[in-house]
């Protein structure tokens, strides 16, 4: 895949999928039964499909390679739909802060069916829907999982609509409660809000958190998809200056929180957009450009500056982690949140993305 083409495979949305074939059973599809006598095949005699990507920046490739054993602790899982994040991308690129040693399969985010469990397994058995979060390899027909990685979807909540729940949904609940503390009827600015993590925020901002949002993004098209999410108002940041603009929305008065996933200039200008004792949350530099600022600018409106890391938090604080997926497959089982997906792939079309 070129550098050009994985730039381009967010598109609109932000989020784009890769899905399973034809719509069958899981095991028939497939092929996990023997022609002779209908019952399971082992392991060891099972195949699937997965994407690789076998050189950085190079196009992805599809191979068949054969299913391993199960450990104790571990889960088979028949997959359905695997998001497509900014973060698949960059680690195609070898430009993501977690490095995979080629060959990989891409991939952080899955749903599908229980197919198999080792003998450890508690959490969940054969024919749960379940929704699953790893570092990669989500991006094929079947993945293997440790049980703890495996969230039940609610009777209601699709396939799709799960598997776009984890990595920008839980990224914006961090943000949001875990680190700004944002609060009903205060204002949020998000920036790159036509992009995955951008739409989500203000999904949860809006419909859960019940504050007000200013989004912020490069086209007028990005922003009415914003706007058509719920943010109150819009600024293209292409055509005008952004702090400028959100002191003309805010009568001068700034915002409480800003959510910023582009760093570079749009970070600083965000940052100076601030309220009294405002709060912005890194997370993500899309723009390309870490940027770098004066601290006095902290002083001036005692204002904080943080970030959020996500996929950190598996490892320091699971607890909250685990919570952050399971409140985003609550919000979307009670009809409060609905996960924007830009388009469907199937599992073929990879070379497309």
């Amino acid at each position: 895949m070129a550098a050009a083409a994985l730039r381009g495979v967010l598109g609109l949305g932000g989020i784009r999928w890769l899905r399973r074939g034809r719509s069958t059973s899981v095991t028939d599809h497939l092929g996990l039964l023997s022609p002779s006598n209908g019952l399971p095949l082992p392991s060891y005699c099972r195949s699937y499909r997965t994407v690789l990507c076998t050189e950085l920046a190079k196009p992805l490739i599809i191979r068949t390679v054969p299913s391993p054993p199960l450990q104790p602790q571990e889960v088979r899982v028949g997959i359905h739909c695997c998001g497509v994040n900014f973060a698949d991308i960059l680690a195609c690129q070898g430009l993501y802060q977690e490095k995979h040693a080629l060959p990989f399969t891409p991939g952080m985010e899955f749903s599908g069916v229980v197919m198999e469990t080792g003998t450890d397994v508690s959490t969940v058995q054969k024919g749960d829907r379940v929704l699953g979060v790893t570092s990669s390899k989500a991006m094929a027909e079947e993945c293997i999982i440790d049980q703890k990685m495996l969230w039940r979807i609610p009777d209601g909540v699709s396939y799709k609509h799960a598997a776009a729940l984890p990595v920008s949904y839980g990224t914006a609940s961090l943000a949001l409660e875990r680190r700004a503390h944002v609060q009903p009827g205060e204002t949020v600015l998000v920036t790159a809000a036509a992009g995955a993590t951008g739409l989500a925020t203000i999904d949860i901002a809006t419909n859960v958190f019940k504050a007000k949002v200013i989004a912020a993004a490069g086209s007028d098209h990005k922003c009415n998809v914003a706007l058509q999410k719920g943010a109150t108002h819009s600024v293209n940041y292409s055509q005008n200056s952004l702090k400028d603009e959100v002191k003309k929305l805010t009568g001068n008065r700034g915002v409480n929180v800003a959510i910023d996933a582009v760093g570079g200039d749009i970070f600083k200008q965000a940052l100076h957009s601030l309220a009294w004792e405002g709060r912005i949350v890194v997370v993500g530099f899309a723009g390309g450009t870490v940027p770098s600022f004066s601290a006095n600018l902290l002083l001036l409106k005692n204002v904080s500056a943080m970030g959020v890391y996500w996929g950190r938090y598996r490892k320091e604080e699971f607890p909250l982690f685990s919570s952050s997926i399971s409140s985003a497959l609550r919000y979307c089982y009670e009809g409060k949140i609905e996960p924007h997906i830009g388009e469907v792939f199937e599992l073929e079309e990879v070379l497309k993305i």
